[in-house]
């Protein structure tokens, strides 16, 4: 099941510019609004897996996973 972020996007001159609302440091600027939407995408998968690899990093060696549902 794919979970689902809110894109925060904004026309700003020439450019447009986008958040993800829901994960602090994922922005991209792009020309136009579909760039935006696909490099936000890309920054999102990024950051998550970043994200995953150094939370298992910091817990290694010993750990346990469980999914939370919010």
């Amino acid at each position: 099941m794919a979970n689902i972020y809110t894109a925060i996007l904004k026309q700003d001159g020439d450019w447009w510019i986008g958040w993800i609302e829901e994960v602090p440091g994922v922005n991209c600027q792009e020309k136009t609004r579909e760039e935006l939407l696909e490099s936000l995408g890309v920054a999102l998968k990024e950051a998550l897996e970043f994200n995953r690899e150094d939370a298992i990093r910091a817990a290694a060696p010993d750990y346990t996973e469980e999914p939370i549902i919010v």
